[in-house]
């Protein structure tokens, strides 16, 4: 199948054996944005939300999401997790807030997967509890910057 590891040699998806290769250490960064009215913003930044802290709950949520990603995407393995490190910058020559996440372990498979979900939660719960006031929020450039670890190395995006 082209290099696609999910897919055996039928063409069926599967989880890929990881059990034979030597753990090393894991990190992978990924990042997004979500962009907003410049007054949801400010709510967000004086923490006057009626809702709470916006952006510690958004923390706590990435967190979350990364040690819960084998049960959201169906072939990812679960992992034990080393670090988490989920940092929310609100940029207000731009009103958005930018989200960039750092996932450690030392196993068999890569901590790419579990960076980008905690992104996207992280951000989507930024969403879910600014909605009220702004329903055109919206979320931008989720992507991987970084990984490092196993047979393949280092990747960056440049």
């Amino acid at each position: 199948m082209n290099g696609l590891t999910h897919f055996n040699a039928e063409g069926q998806a599967h989880m890929v054996d990881v059990g034979d290769k030597p753990p090393t250490q894991r990190i992978a960064i990924a990042e997004g944005r979500i962009d907003m009215l410049p007054a949801t913003l400010a709510k967000i930044c004086q923490g006057d939300h009626k809702k709470g802290d916006v952006l510690g709950i958004a923390r706590i949520a990435g967190i979350m999401a990364a040690k819960k990603t084998a049960d959201l995407i169906p072939l990812c393995h679960p992992l034990a997790l080393t670090h988490v490190d989920v940092a929310l910058t609100p940029h207000t020559a731009s009103a958005s807030v930018h989200c960039q996440v750092t996932v450690e372990t030392y196993g068999q498979t890569g901590v790419e997967m579990e960076a980008l979900t905690a992104v996207q939660v992280a951000l989507l719960t930024i969403y879910d509890m600014c909605k009220a006031v702004d329903r055109g929020m919206s979320m931008h450039c989720i992507r991987l910057n970084r990984k490092s670890g196993g047979k393949s190395g280092v990747w960056e995006r440049t």
